[in-house]
């Protein structure tokens, strides 16, 4: 089957589904749902890199991470897991977006800006030295996508996009509604304004673009809009959602 990015570069829409519990047996239920792809949030989920390593286990290379931060090291982490796409938390300007896309890659011909640590002997990510074509191959491999989610990001966002090594950014609607100064108002239009002329940009500079809804009909906006990389749904929303609902069937009053 063809790599997420080789899927996203291609233009096919992907799916997606946030894991946020910390819990390798709820991946593992993910994965076999039907998602095109699952993430582990290493920003809000209770996951320490041992915990994202079991959960790269179960997901296999295709397996994408939020890290908790833009530092370079935590992208190392992750990659010398295994783990091919990378999503980066509140990038607001292109120096850097530029930083992360040094640190997703090996200094090479074709990237020698590139700062990524050599160590695919000792790591995961090269079968512990059995993928011997691993350095010379992992640069075309690895997916970079920048979370888009401040007024300074959206401002900055033509510049962003215009990075090299940045392969896609993904909106942050939570957040960037806060910085517009509507929180807790993602229906707000003036935020939902800015989001669709966020992803007509993406698109615009050839870049993958990504959005996150739970509500189906948005979801669906956004890939008209011209969005490949959707999340749908997340693990935490759909067990809490499922068992309140449950509870409604003998609780009529909760």
């Amino acid at each position: 089957m063809a790599s997420l990015k080789s899927r996203l570069q291609a233009g096919s829409v992907q799916h997606g589904v946030w894991l946020g519990l910390g819990s390798a047996a709820v991946a593992e239920i993910a994965t076999t749902a039907g998602f095109d792809w699952c993430l582990i949030d290493g920003e809000h989920g209770p996951y320490d890199i041992a915990a994202v390593a079991d959960q790269a286990r179960v997901l296999g290379p295709e397996a994408c991470v939020r890290v908790p931060k833009a530092e370079d090291w935590m992208i190392k982490q992750v990659l010398d897991l295994g783990c091919h796409t990378v999503v980066v938390p509140m990038v607001d300007t292109p120096e850097q977006a530029h930083e992360m896309a040094c640190a997703m890659r090996y200094p090479s011909k074709e990237f020698p800006q590139g700062t990524r640590g050599i160590a695919s002997s000792l790591v995961r990510a090269s079968g512990y030295n059995h993928d011997t074509d691993y350095v010379t191959q992992a640069n075309d491999r690895v997916c970079l996508f920048v979370q888009i989610e401040s007024v300074t990001a959206l401002e900055n966002l033509d510049a962003i996009c215009a990075v090299e090594g940045v392969d896609g950014a993904f909106i942050g609607p939570a957040d960037l509604a806060a910085s517009m100064g509507y929180l807790h108002d993602l229906d707000a239009p003036e935020v939902q304004a800015a989001i669709d002329n966020a992803l007509r940009r993406i698109v615009a500079s050839g870049k993958i673009a990504g959005a996150f809804s739970f509500k189906p009909d948005r979801a669906a906006h956004y890939v008209e809009m011209g969005a490949t990389m959707v999340a749908v749904a997340s693990d935490v929303a759909l067990l809490s959602g499922a068992l309140r609902d449950c509870t409604k069937g003998f609780r009529p009053d909760t």
